[in-house]
């Protein structure tokens, strides 16, 4: 019995340790290629931009011409990331979390937020696909 009981107390601390243990390297888009129409301004990418990320749960904001920064709240845990963009190219950079177990000397962090932060890069791609036609 007693056998048991320490093999389910180990089964039980190691399911901690492997589901606490649940970090990746912090996922970054740089400098992804836009094919837009000859003539589309700055603000028409914003737009692309804010619409994909809406659509997805998140703020977006304009900081500065040429500068996004999109924030998710998501089960009380915070991501904040810078979108720089123009009409040639935007990227994804980690601004700032909370609740994701970001290790700023490791370059780790939850491995949900690089999940995010595909979804949007897939969403962004898609309503500047739809600046192209």
């Amino acid at each position: 019995m007693k056998t048991i009981l320490k093999l389910l107390l180990v089964s039980i601390l190691g399911l901690f340790v492997l589901t606490g243990c649940r970090t990746a390297t912090v996922y970054n888009v740089q400098e992804n290629h836009v094919e837009v129409k000859k003539g589309t301004s700055e603000d028409q990418v914003f737009k692309a931009i804010k619409t994909a990320g809406s659509n997805l749960g998140w703020i977006i904001t304009k900081s500065k011409p040429g500068l996004a920064q999109g924030q998710l709240n998501i089960r009380g845990n915070m991501a904040m990331v810078d979108i720089p963009y123009n009409t040639k190219s935007y990227s994804i950079t980690y601004k700032n979390s909370n609740g994701l177990k970001y290790d700023a000397s490791k370059q780790t962090i939850h491995q949900n937020y690089n999940g995010w932060i595909q979804n949007l890069d897939n969403a962004i791609r898609i309503q500047l696909n739809n600046l192209a036609d």
